[in-house]
């Protein structure tokens, strides 16, 4: 290979070799930059919606995408608009995650693709009509997307992010996961197991360089529930979706472990989470408490 400054003058050859040595820097800069924006995030429930918005989202921070949902042909239509705005790579994975055969096609990519490190688990499903009008059949549906394919996916990219150090897994959940008042009971408890697992999952994974975080809506104008049968034409003013996931980034980049963009006052969570803690230490398991003991 030639030596650019051999026939060069003393203050020429500097100067090139300084050249030369901002190039090379330049050209690490941009191998970094490459390698941190090249990596795939997975997105469930991807064909509108909540996670239809956070795949334009990560689309625009230049991460490579997964698409799954049930809906190819909208999934097609996204991936290809995606595809011509940001110039990133989209798979599209047509899934009905209720179904084991799906399910277990989309866990294998989570445990075979070791550039997917981020899982949105946004798939679910709402239910009309109060707890004795819900058929088996919707229940056990309700639950098989809303926990079982929720739990199943974390569990397939978890022990991969682990060995890696690094990764992050999104869960939906709802602030009708806090609630019973809101007479969702089926809904509200796949909710609440939500909350449960990723606060659980945090506490196991964040010390291995995994990040969880459970994000709770509130009413949201969504599909959601033009396909549950609920009529929200009576419905106080909900959160655009758009809206609603741009703040659940800012908790992402910030990782929290609980987002509720809908709560304005950060301290009741703050304060209930306190409470819950302090209760337990006010767990005594060898006795009863007196209050429950005969006179």
């Amino acid at each position: 290979m030639l030596d650019a400054t051999t026939h060069c003058d003393g203050g020429t050859k500097a100067y090139i070799q300084q050249l030369m040595q901002a190039v090379a820097g330049l050209l690490t800069t941009m191998s970094e930059y490459t390698d941190m924006t090249t990596s795939t995030v997975l997105i469930t429930g991807a064909s509108t919606g909540i996670g239809a918005v956070y795949a334009d989202r990560f689309a625009r921070r230049g991460h490579d995408l997964v698409l799954v949902a049930r809906d190819e042909a909208r999934l097609e239509a996204l991936a290809t608009r995606l595809r011509q705005d940001h110039r990133i790579a989209v798979d599209v994975l047509p899934a009905d995650l209720t179904l084991a055969s799906d399910l277990t096609r989309v866990e294998k990519r989570l445990q075979d693709d070791s550039r997917i490190d981020t899982l949105i688990n946004n798939a679910g499903i709402a239910q009309s009509g109060g707890f004795v009008e819900q058929t088996p059949d919707s229940i056990t549906q309700l639950i098989a997307l809303n926990t079982t394919a929720l739990t199943r996916l974390a569990a397939a990219i978890a022990p991969r992010l682990v060995q890696a150090g690094q990764g992050s897994i999104v869960n939906i959940s709802s602030v009708v996961g806090l609630a019973p008042e809101f007479a969702m009971s089926v809904y509200g408890a796949t909710k609440a197991y939500v909350l449960f697992l990723s606060q659980g999952l945090s506490l196991e994974l964040s010390a291995k360089g995994v990040y969880v975080q459970a994000v709770l809506p509130a009413g949201t104008y969504t599909e959601i529930w033009q396909r549950a049968g609920i009529d929200i034409s009576h419905f106080a003013q909900m959160m655009q979706v758009d809206e609603l996931v741009d703040a659940a980034l800012v908790g992402f980049d910030r990782r929290e472990v609980v987002t509720i963009p809908p709560l304005h006052n950060a301290a009741r969570w703050e304060n209930l989470d306190a409470t819950r803690q302090a209760l337990l230490s006010d767990i005594k398991q060898a006795e009863a408490a007196l209050r429950y003991k005969t006179a």
